[in-house]
Protein backbone atom coordinates (compact mmCIF):
# COMPACT_ATOMS: atom_id res chain seq x y z
CA UNK A 1 0.00 0.00 0.00
CA UNK A 2 1.18 3.23 -0.73
CA UNK A 3 0.18 6.44 0.51
CA UNK A 4 0.77 9.32 -2.05
CA UNK A 5 -0.87 12.03 0.07
CA UNK A 6 -1.24 13.41 3.59
CA UNK A 7 -3.20 17.01 4.14
CA UNK A 8 -2.54 18.31 7.20
CA UNK A 9 -5.14 21.15 8.84
CA UNK A 10 -4.25 22.25 12.50
CA UNK A 11 -6.39 22.75 15.35
CA UNK A 12 -5.14 26.37 17.01
CA UNK A 13 -7.68 25.44 20.39
CA UNK A 14 -6.00 25.26 23.95
CA UNK A 15 -8.79 23.78 24.98
CA UNK A 16 -9.30 20.61 23.16
CA UNK A 17 -7.42 17.67 22.64
CA UNK A 18 -7.74 17.42 19.02
CA UNK A 19 -4.34 19.42 17.21
CA UNK A 20 -5.02 18.61 13.55
CA UNK A 21 -7.41 17.25 11.09
CA UNK A 22 -5.71 14.90 8.67
CA UNK A 23 -6.86 13.45 5.01
CA UNK A 24 -4.77 10.89 3.30
CA UNK A 25 -4.38 9.58 -0.02
CA UNK A 26 -4.10 5.99 -0.92
CA UNK A 27 -2.28 5.23 -4.15
CA UNK A 28 -3.72 8.14 -5.82
CA UNK A 29 -7.13 6.50 -5.99
CA UNK A 30 -9.02 6.67 -2.75
CA UNK A 31 -9.48 9.44 0.41
CA UNK A 32 -9.15 9.44 3.92
CA UNK A 33 -10.53 12.66 5.56
CA UNK A 34 -11.24 13.25 8.92
CA UNK A 35 -8.53 11.63 10.39
CA UNK A 36 -7.95 13.17 13.82
CA UNK A 37 -4.37 13.91 15.41
CA UNK A 38 -5.11 14.09 19.03
CA UNK A 39 -2.35 14.97 22.02
CA UNK A 40 -2.72 13.01 25.67
CA UNK A 41 -0.28 12.49 28.44
CA UNK A 42 1.71 9.91 26.74
CA UNK A 43 2.13 12.32 23.28
CA UNK A 44 0.70 12.24 19.83
CA UNK A 45 -1.63 9.59 18.60
CA UNK A 46 -4.35 9.35 16.05
CA UNK A 47 -7.91 8.24 15.95
CA UNK A 48 -9.74 7.28 12.82
CA UNK A 49 -12.62 9.04 11.42
CA UNK A 50 -15.66 7.36 13.47
CA UNK A 51 -19.55 7.88 14.19
CA UNK A 52 -21.23 8.11 17.20
CA UNK A 53 -24.11 4.81 17.69
CA UNK A 54 -27.45 4.81 19.37
CA UNK A 55 -25.98 3.77 21.80
CA UNK A 56 -23.24 6.50 22.59
CA UNK A 57 -20.12 4.46 22.21
CA UNK A 58 -17.79 5.74 19.27
CA UNK A 59 -17.37 2.73 16.12
CA UNK A 60 -14.11 3.88 13.26
CA UNK A 61 -15.90 3.95 9.83
CA UNK A 62 -12.74 2.82 8.06
CA UNK A 63 -9.71 1.68 10.25
CA UNK A 64 -6.50 -0.54 9.36
CA UNK A 65 -6.98 -4.36 8.84
CA UNK A 66 -3.36 -5.51 10.75
CA UNK A 67 -0.69 -3.42 13.32
CA UNK A 68 1.53 -3.02 10.28
CA UNK A 69 -0.64 -0.92 8.58
CA UNK A 70 -1.95 1.08 11.49
CA UNK A 71 1.84 1.62 12.57
CA UNK A 72 2.82 3.19 9.30
CA UNK A 73 -0.40 5.43 8.86
CA UNK A 74 0.22 7.12 12.52
CA UNK A 75 3.98 7.27 11.69
CA UNK A 76 3.28 9.20 8.52
CA UNK A 77 0.57 10.91 9.80
CA UNK A 78 1.93 12.10 12.90
CA UNK A 79 5.29 13.03 10.59
CA UNK A 80 3.60 14.90 8.52
CA UNK A 81 1.88 16.71 11.52
CA UNK A 82 4.67 17.70 12.89
CA UNK A 83 6.17 19.06 10.19
CA UNK A 84 3.29 21.16 9.73
CA UNK A 85 2.86 22.63 12.93
CA UNK A 86 6.98 22.94 12.65
CA UNK A 87 6.17 25.09 9.46
CA UNK A 88 3.30 26.93 10.88
CA UNK A 89 5.42 28.52 14.11
CA UNK A 90 7.95 29.27 11.91
CA UNK A 91 5.64 32.00 10.39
Amino acid sequence: MKISDIRIRLINKETTRIKAIASMTIEDCFVVHDIKVLENDQGYFIAMPSKKTLEGDYKDIVHPLNTETRELISSLILTAYKEAKAKAEEN
